[in-house]
C-alpha cells in the first residue's frame, strides 16, 4: 500500500490544518473534472482517511464517541422518512434576505417562487439529501459526491442531518449548521435546508472547480 503521507504530499508530523490543506489541494489536482482520474481521486481520499483513522486511534475515547454517534445517526437514517423544505440560496441573495431571518421559510412560501427554488419533498430511508433531490428531478450542485469538497453544501435551518465522520468541513462550519448533501441525510421527520450555499465566503476554498458544467455549456 502507498504511504498515505506521500500520496497527500505532507510529512508525518504535519498538523491537522496542514493535512486538510493538502487534502483539498490533492483533491483538486486529481479530480476527474480537473484532468485527473477516478482512481487517483479515490487514492487521495483513501490516504486522507487512513491518516485520520490512524490519528483517531490515539484518542480512543473520542473515537468511540464518534463511532457511537455515527452508528446512532445511521440507525435513524435507515428508519426515518423525512419531509424536506428547501430554498435556493440565490433567492436569499437576490431578495436581500438573510440565513438568520426567523421567518425565512415563511417568506419563501408566500413569494411565488419557482419549484426549483423553493418547495418540499419526501426523503426515503437510505437516501442522502442530494440523492433524494436528484430522484425528484432537481439538479442541485455537487462535484465529488464523497465529502471531499463543499460544492454540495447546504445550511440546515431547522431539523437535524447526520454528519458522517469522514468529510472536509471544519468543526466550526458544522457547528453553524453547514452539511454536505452528498453524504448527509435527515435524522428528524422534518428538515428545512438552504441549498446552493457553496458561494458562502467560508466555503470558497473548499470548492472544486465546476469544470463539468463549463464543458457542458460550451458544447451546447
Amino acid at each position: 500500500m502507498d504511504d498515505p503521507y506521500d500520496v497527500l504530499g505532507v510529512k508525518p508530523d504535519a498538523d491537522e490544518a496542514e493535512l486538510d490543506q493538502a487534502y483539498r489541494r490533492r483533491v483538486v489536482e486529481t479530480h476527474p473534472d480537473q484532468g485527473g482520474s477516478v482512481r487517483a481521486f479515490q487514492r487521495v481520499k483513501a490516504a486522507y482517511e487512513a491518516v485520520m483513522n490512524d490519528r483517531d486511534e490515539s484518542a480512543p475515547d473520542a473515537d468511540a464517541a464518534a463511532d457511537t454517534e455515527a452508528d446512532e445517526a445511521s440507525d435513524e437514517r435507515r428508519d426515518i422518512v423525512s419531509r424536506v423544505e428547501y430554498l435556493d440560496y440565490e433567492v436569499i441573495q437576490d431578495r436581500g434576505w438573510s440565513l438568520d431571518d426567523d421567518d425565512l421559510f415563511e417568506k419563501a412560501s408566500t413569494a411565488g417562487l419557482d419549484p426549483t427554488a423553493y418547495g418540499k419533498f419526501l426523503i426515503n430511508p437510505g437516501e442522502t439529501l442530494l440523492e433524494a433531490a436528484e430522484n425528484r428531478g432537481f439538479a442541485w450542485p455537487y462535484a465529488c459526491r464523497g465529502g471531499a469538497c463543499a460544492n454540495c453544501a447546504v445550511a440546515v435551518v431547522d431539523g437535524e442531518m447526520a454528519t458522517p465522520v469522514d468529510h472536509i468541513l471544519p468543526a466550526e462550519m458544522v457547528d453553524r449548521g453547514i452539511r454536505l448533501s452528498c453524504i448527509g441525510a435527515p435524522t428528524t421527520e422534518t428538515l428545512q435546508v438552504v441549498y446552493n450555499v457553496k458561494g458562502l465566503p467560508d466555503l470558497d476554498e473548499l470548492k472544486l472547480p465546476p469544470y463539468r458544467f463549463e464543458r457542458a455549456r460550451s458544447t451546447d
